[in-house]
C-alpha cells in the first residue's frame, strides 16, 4: 500500500508546530539546528539536502525521506540527483536502503516534483 507522502509531509509539519506549543525552546532549538546546517557555506543548500537524502534512505527514516526530498526539490534538484543520492545510500546500506528508495523516495519525488515546475 502506497503511503500518503504529502500528508506525512503535512503531518511532520504539523507535529512540530503542535509540538513547540509545548516544549518551545526543544522545537526552537531543533529547527536553529536546521538552519544552522542548511545554510549556505562550502556546500549549497541543495547539496546538503541530497546528503541527507542519502542519510534518510540509509536509516529507513520515513518522515526524513519526505522531508529531504520535498526540501531537495525545492532547493532545485532533480530527480536524477535525487536518486543517485539514494543510491549511494543503497551502497552502505544495501537492500533496505534500496527498498525505501524504490518506494517511498520515488513517490515522494513523484508527489512533491510537480511543485517546482
Amino acid at each position: 500500500m502506497k503511503k500518503d507522502v504529502r500528508q506525512m509531509l503535512n503531518d511532520f509539519m504539523g507535529g512540530l508546530q503542535e509540538l513547540s506549543g509545548t516544549n518551545p525552546e526543544s522545537v526552537n532549538a531543533f529547527m536553529n539546528l536546521l538552519g544552522t546546517s542548511y545554510a549556505e557555506g562550502a556546500l549549497d543548500t541543495k547539496t546538503k539536502e541530497l546528503i541527507s537524502i542519502g542519510i534518510a534512505a540509509y536509516n529507513r527514516c520515513e518522515y526524513c525521506i519526505v522531508f529531504h526530498v520535498y526540501k531537495a526539490l525545492e532547493a532545485g534538484a532533480t530527480r536524477e540527483q535525487i536518486i543517485e543520492a539514494a543510491m549511494v545510500a543503497v551502497a552502505f546500506g544495501g537492500g533496505p536502503s534500496m527498498a525505501y528508495s524504490v518506494t517511498l523516495l520515488k513517490d515522494s519525488i513523484d508527489e512533491f516534483e510537480k511543485d517546482f515546475k
